[in-house]
């Protein structure tokens, strides 16, 4: 049987890493900046409309979010990450948070790798940057998502892909995948490469 995506409900909105699930399945975990487009695409692979609440202010939401589907597999919400509105405090359990789910997560060996977000309008950010230079240092697989594609026109479009597919600090043979949540572009692209990181059939 394969993966029924349609199969899917919020298991856990976590606070604190002792309240990360303990279930043995495998985790992908969705890593970007604030107003990446992580909630959008969240629905848009899982096919709800309102499954991940898209807020309209970035950041607020300070949680690890874990999405069950088809009890085979987790999709891991991380926190947005550079959102400068934030203040000290919230920073600070942004990162204990986020660190915490890959440093005291229990189920740390079945975190398969990341889905890192890229705004198409934005490029690699220094954030971003920070995250892709970790995930290296590790060996974490992931895959690049280019978010928002079709916020832009034909040059425009072409001219970001070749920039970030060039960045040298993208791991060689990471799936590079333009995404857009209103068309639904990249939707099966990148089913494929997490299905192929959690080894997992479709």
């Amino acid at each position: 049987m394969g993966l029924n995506t349609q199969n899917v409900n919020l298991k856990m909105t976590a606070g604190f890493a002792s309240q990360f699930p303990k279930d043995p399945l495998p985790q992908i975990a969705l890593s970007g900046r604030s107003n990446v487009g992580k909630s959008s695409l969240i629905n848009t692979l899982l096919g709800r409309k309102s499954l991940a609440r898209v807020s309209a202010t970035p950041g607020k939401t300070i949680t690890v979010n874990f999405y069950e589907v088809d009890k085979k597999l987790f999709l891991v919400d991380l926190p947005g990450y550079g959102f400068a509105a934030r203040n000290h405090e919230n920073r600070k359990q942004w990162s204990a948070l986020t660190d915490g789910y890959f440093t005291k997560n229990p189920n740390i060996d079945l975190v398969r790798g990341v889905v890192q977000l890229v705004d198409s309008r934005a490029g690699i950010t220094l954030d971003d940057a920070m995250m892709l230079e970790w995930m290296n240092s590790v060996d974490l697989p992931y895959v690049v998502v280019i978010t928002k594609i079709d916020k832009l026109n034909k040059t425009e479009r072409a001219a970001c892909i070749e920039k970030i597919t060039a960045d040298a600090l993208i791991a060689e043979g990471t799936p590079i995948i333009p995404f857009s949540s209103l068309k639904g572009e990249g939707k099966q692209e990148l089913w494929h490469a997490i299905a192929e990181l959690s080894d997992i059939k479709l």
